[in-house]
């Protein structure tokens, strides 16, 4: 993202929409002391949580300027979550939901991460948080079969699983597990996925999965990354149709529900809901949140 582009994206935020003087100073001081201390910053995040960020993080940076890089889907984690529930992150890179999830909600939860290097930073993050006993982090991939599959390894936030033919130097043997496998005897209430096109494999092993009568929401990435693997999202939209999913956006100030006909044009996640009713219920009784200034 250039420089430009990026300081769009953090003024036209919807936690920084107001103070655009504050949103371009918060930018400025991290530029300057990540320059200046070498190594992690901690960052304090929403209620107490933190982060563990280095220079570069694309996807951290994000939370330190806006507070809520994914804002409508961060936020409806925070609203529809509580103590009583399980969350599952698949594609959990450093850990920003699976921070959310069980630091400030206080869920349960399992995030899984194949590659190594951003295991290891997940890591950090979960104990940073001390979240050992809340959280089981696996440095595994999910997909449709048990098996090994070339990994990227060095693009940080969009590490993927290679496409055969796919160019590329350095890749990694990733060990593959199917959700069904890995959530045997747990009952999620949302699951984040996030795997850069590999969305089809990953529901093609969720199957037992996405039956759990607990199961009320899926945010998933849907950004045209799938064609990479010759995948259609027409494709991913009818499974979870069948499934008893629609499509929704959200707003957090509202904390209203708008149903969608596919895919969200507006965002690079999609949210599936299957109990609209269950989930406006909890929703309503979750409590505010104040980030940046703003009560969400």
């Amino acid at each position: 993202m250039s420089p430009y582009a990026l300081l769009k994206f953090i003024t036209s935020h919807p936690l920084n929409r107001g103070q655009k003087a504050k949103a371009i100073a918060r930018f400025a001081r991290w530029q300057i002391g990540s320059r200046l201390v070498p190594g992690a910053i901690v960052f304090d995040w929403v209620n107490g949580s933190k982060l563990l960020v280095r220079r570069g993080d694309r996807g951290l940076t994000g939370n330190v300027y806006t507070g809520l890089h994914e804002f409508p889907d961060m936020a409806f984690l925070l609203h529809v979550l509580s103590e009583r529930d399980v969350f599952v992150d698949v594609g959990a890179n450093v850990g920003s939901y699976t921070i959310l999830a069980g630091a400030v909600a206080g869920a349960r939860g399992y995030a899984f991460e194949p590659v190594p290097a951003t295991y290891r930073r997940l890591i950090e993050n979960i104990r940073l948080n001390h979240l050992e006993n809340r959280v089981t982090a696996v440095n595994i991939g999910i997909g449709r079969a048990p098996g090994v599959v070339d990994f990227t390894s060095d693009l940080d936030t969009v590490n993927h699983a290679l496409a055969p033919g796919e160019p590329y130097e350095n890749a990694i043997k990733v060990e593959i597990a199917t959700l069904d496998t890995m959530l045997a005897g747990q009952h999620p209430s949302l699951i984040k996925i996030d795997v850069e096109g590999y969305e089809s494999s990953v529901l093609a092993g969720a199957s037992a999965v996405l039956e759990e009568p607990t199961l009320n929401a899926v945010i998933m990435e849907l950004n045209g990354s799938g064609r990479r693997y010759n995948e259609d999202e027409s494709g991913i939209l009818k499974m979870m149709i069948e499934r008893g999913f629609k499509s929704y956006s959200y707003d957090p100030f509202a904390r209203a529900l708008t149903p969608m006909n596919g895919s969200n044009p507006a965002s690079g996640n999609t949210l599936f809901i299957r109990n609209e009713a269950a989930v406006l219920e909890r929703i309503a009784a979750s409590p505010f949140f104040n980030v940046h200034g703003k009560r969400l």
